[in-house]
């Protein structure tokens, strides 16, 4: 079993008589049990500065991206012809501002589940956990993404959830095709966000640079904390206005406790940071 009085610190979520503790017969952080349970990644070696291959767009990302964009732009419209027809625009506009709000949450989570958990190997989820992985060590990369390349596997997700969401949703409720738009678009795009969170402020577009200002996307400055030990916090890439709540709450650390205490599984951030987790420049400034 395992020692986790320095990483629970729920004292504000969980009122508990014990102490979070259990015996331990071998250190938690070097038992050969933990590091199976830890399922730590093994990442590969970032794109050289002679070699950006994996860091271009195919035609496969272009098609994806435009599938995606499409799926969007078409509820979206949707969206603003049956508003016209029904002469109101306070409702789709409300459920536009709250698809925006829980495409933020929505990110949060599933950023920190690809941190925490799951390996190379596990299937669907396998290829982006590796990625996200690689990011923490090699945040410069995601600058330098061509477009298509960074958003194809979010764009293809989005594809098959709007589909038949829009499938069985009634041509004239404006406010279901609003938010299913605005949800949708904001997570699809929330990896171009996220690659405008590590840029440098000179070289983003002023608008950019305005909207990250201004709260509406995730800042630089916020998104930086997530790459900072203990890396357990800031998940949030749409706009980030879940991040103070979440982790002032400590939402993160209880579902960690969850996942531990039901299937034995420490997440990685409980663990100290290793090679994986460090970032290295590899003599490669960031933009």
């Amino acid at each position: 079993m395992y020692a986790l009085t320095p990483h629970c610190h729920l004292s504000k979520v969980l009122r508990l008589s014990r102490t979070c503790r259990a015996t331990a017969t071998s250190p938690a952080r070097t038992s050969t049990a933990d590091r199976r349970r830890h399922l730590p990644i093994t990442t590969t070696t970032p794109a050289t500065a002679n070699d950006y291959s994996s860091l271009r767009s195919t035609w496969a990302h272009r098609a994806w991206v435009a599938t995606g964009f499409a799926s969007v732009l078409t509820t979206l419209a949707k969206s603003v012809s049956a508003a016209v027809d029904s002469g109101s625009a306070f409702e789709p506009l409300l459920a536009a501002f709250l698809g925006y709000i829980l495409a933020d949450l929505g990110t949060g989570v599933y950023h920190w589940a690809i941190d925490n958990y799951g390996s190379p190997s596990t299937p669907i989820f396998g290829p982006q956990i590796e990625a996200f992985q690689g990011h923490h060590r090699w945040p410069w990369t995601i600058t330098r993404r061509e477009f298509a390349n960074n958003l194809h596997a979010l764009s293809r997700a989005v594809t098959f959830a709007v589909m038949p969401i829009e499938f069985f949703a009634a041509a004239d409720d404006a406010a279901v095709h609003a938010f299913v738009g605005a949800c949708a678009g904001c997570v699809m795009m929330s990896q171009q966000f996220h690659a405008w969170a590590h840029g440098t402020k000179s070289r983003l577009p002023p608008v950019v640079v305005a909207l990250q200002d201004a709260g509406v996307l995730v800042s630089r400055a916020e998104h930086a904390a997530h790459h900072r030990e203990p890396y357990n916090s800031n998940y949030c890439i749409v706009s980030g206005v879940w991040n103070g709540l979440l982790d002032e709450w400590k939402a993160f650390e209880a579902m960690e406790m969850v996942v531990f205490f039901r299937f034995g599984v420490r997440p990685r951030s409980w663990s100290d940071p290793e090679l994986e987790w460090k970032e290295e420049t590899g003599g490669v400034s960031s933009e």
